[in-house]
């Protein structure tokens, strides 16, 4: 770029301001930083995000033979288990064939019995599935399609706090229960907006408008269950807290605290604990789904496929959810990752690079092994640019 605006100095409540503003070369050659701009530290090579260690050691893998969908032809490929996972290559190579194609459409039937049989799908022989109890694709589609559905409905941190108000002794007063205090059924919602706290219009030509409920003013409940208290705040006013706010507020309640804190952990704490799925980017949706599966007890071993989930991120947001995908990791899961990042590359114990070039003269296997054995390829595209960053 000619010229960096640079907004923060972090997300949400913390942000908003103009940390730094300049033609883009003199904010470089200066000597220091004084505006203190994350992003700027990340351009003037002053922040980095490290390699960790590779992992090592078999954990099983995924056996490919005659891979063949689209512009793949015949792929032949071992796949290690309980690694983080990069599928690199140009844009058209075959990395989306790959993984939804022949990948997840085959775990989807062994694992999730999502077609009528287990049988093979786009290769000759698919192996290795018998090592895995689950699999999950993480995207960035919303959490939800209504104003209703937010972070902490997703995470069913809501029932619990649900559950919480229903022990209030005014509640028990009143032989309310913790449906009472749900916006997703008729009690103690308010019905003019449906508990959505805003109403649709519906614009001709033009995306639908939503305005603030004139009757509960934006609040989705009745005034007579907003009576109702715990530790001081409303249902509506806890809703209103920021993520990092409510896990303060509710830091001694075990069921509650646990969800939080993955919350936090991912880098959502800036986000309003009852923010509305329709206002959350793509980013945002798809860390409070990784956050979702943080606390989850799982006895079987999961992997977890994700395209592309640095679209849109900032170079610290990069950073946590490289933390975020090795915590998966050393829960002895495999994470795999569609990703043209060159940082969440080089921090992959494993890439998978296709190619070499894409439509008709992609499909092809160019390169697999660690990030530094890729860069050795001459005729891996990635590794010529991924050298300059290992």
């Amino acid at each position: 770029a000619d010229y960096l605006v640079d907004i923060g100095p972090k997300a949400g409540i913390h942000g908003g301001e103009v940390v730094v503003a300049g033609y883009l070369e003199p904010l470089l050659s200066a000597k220091d930083n004084p505006s203190h701009s994350i992003t700027l530290d990340y351009l003037r090579g002053d922040k980095k995000i490290n390699v960790p260690n590779r992992r090592q050691g078999e954990k099983g893998s995924l056996k490919i033979r005659g891979g063949k969908a689209f512009n793949i032809k015949n792929l032949n490929i071992d796949i290690p288990l309980g690694r983080l996972i990069c599928i690199t290559g140009v844009s058209g190579s075959g990395k989306s064939t790959l993984m939804y194609e022949i990948i997840d459409k085959n775990l989807q039937a062994r694992l999730e019995r999502k077609h009528r049989s287990a049988k093979t799908y786009n290769c000759t022989t698919f192996t290795g599935s018998e090592y895995l109890g689950r699999s999950i694709l993480i995207d960035q589609s919303p959490i939800g399609r209504t104003p209703r559905s937010n972070p902490a409905t997703y995470t069913g941190t809501f029932t619990h706090i649900r559950d919480m108000f229903a022990t209030s002794s005014e509640a028990k007063a009143r032989g309310w229960k913790p449906g009472r205090f749900s916006f997703n059924v008729k009690g103690g919602r308010c019905e003019a907006c449906q508990g959505n706290g805003v109403i649709a219009v519906e614009m001709h030509f033009l995306p639908t408008v939503f305005v603030e409920c004139d009757v509960c003013e934006g609040k989705r409940f009745t005034k007579e269950t907003l009576e109702v208290t715990f530790r001081k705040r409303n249902i509506h006013q806890v809703l209103e807290m920021t993520i990092e706010e409510a896990y303060n507020f509710f830091k001694d309640i075990p069921a509650i605290e646990e969800r939080l804190k993955t919350l936090v952990d991912v880098g959502l704490s800036y986000l309003k604990l009852g923010q509305s799925a329709t206002t959350l980017s793509g980013g945002e949706a798809q860390r409070v789904k990784i956050a979702s599966e943080l606390y989850k007890p799982h006895t079987q071993k999961t992997i977890y496929l994700l395209d592309e989930p640095t679209i849109g991120l900032h170079y610290e947001d990069v950073k946590v959810l490289i933390n975020i995908l090795q915590k998966l990791v050393d829960q002895g899961n495999t994470v795999m990752v569609i990703e043209h990042n060159l940082d969440l590359v080089k921090c992959a114990d494993y890439v998978i690079d296709m190619g070499p070039e894409g439509g008709f003269g992609g499909g092809n296997l160019v390169a697999k092994g660690t990030p530094e054995e890729i860069i050795e390829n001459q005729n891996s595209h990635t590794g010529k640019y991924l050298k300059k960053h290992l």
